[in-house]
């Protein structure tokens, strides 16, 4: 579980290190700002191939093959999150300090709650991921000013912040399943990357809808 999370911390800071990288350089921030259907497909490809290509290399501990392609998957997720440094510094702090106090709580609750009580909650949310995928979709045609356009705006915005805070009990619970489980003498060692994949995008995902929810709010005082 240790190791788990310092690679679940390490990937939080390699991202946010990427973003802020990419904010200070015009060119590539330029490029990661681009709204096209075919950068978005692109991005969406990039992200979901280095997931795959990470989770696909045997864990060895030391620096290899896997932990290079674990630092290039959390580098793209940086790309892709660095649009939302042109929100300002101390927004983003202060989603920065919400999302903590979210993955905190929900982590705490997670690991205290009865053994697998989260885990039953696969398939519900597997469809409610599908439905905010869609809705996500959706809004990025249809203008938040239509009714429909703000109805899928408001479920992948508010909608995608609860199904996550889902994710990341059930989540918790499946690294945590999944260590007690893995046979202490096994040839192969427990993977805390792999483990730590699925709270890394949950805490991700939280956190872009907490920053857009707070810039809507500070949108609407002014």
């Amino acid at each position: 579980i240790r190791s788990t999370y310092f690679y679940f911390g390490a990937s939080i800071g390699l991202t946010a290190a990427t973003a802020v990288a990419i904010a200070r350089t015009p060119a590539l921030m330029n490029i990661a700002m681009k709204s096209s259907m075919t950068s978005m497909i692109g991005g969406i490809v990039v992200l979901i191939g280095t997931s795959m290509l990470t989770q696909s290399i045997p864990y060895k501990e030391g620096i290899g093959s896997k932990q290079l392609a674990w630092m290039l998957h959390s580098a793209v997720v940086g790309g892709i999150v660095a649009p939302l440094t042109m929100l300002g510094g101390p927004l983003l702090v202060r989603a920065a300090w919400y999302t903590a106090g979210v993955v905190g709580g929900l982590s705490a609750l997670a690991m205290c709650a009865p053994s697998e009580k989260f885990l039953n909650m696969g398939g519900p949310l597997a469809i409610g991921l599908g439905v905010v995928f869609v809705s996500s979709l959706g809004s990025m045609f249809l203008p938040p000013t239509t009714s429909l356009g703000a109805g899928l705006y408001s479920i992948s915005i508010y909608g995608g912040l609860v199904l996550f805070s889902m994710f990341l009990l059930y989540d918790t619970q499946k690294v945590i399943k999944r260590a007690e489980n893995h046979p202490v003498y096994s040839a192969q060692k427990f993977d805390p990357i792999n483990a730590c994949m699925g709270i890394y995008m949950d805490t991700i995902n939280i956190f872009i809808r907490i920053a857009t929810i707070l810039a809507g709010g500070g949108g609407r005082r002014k």
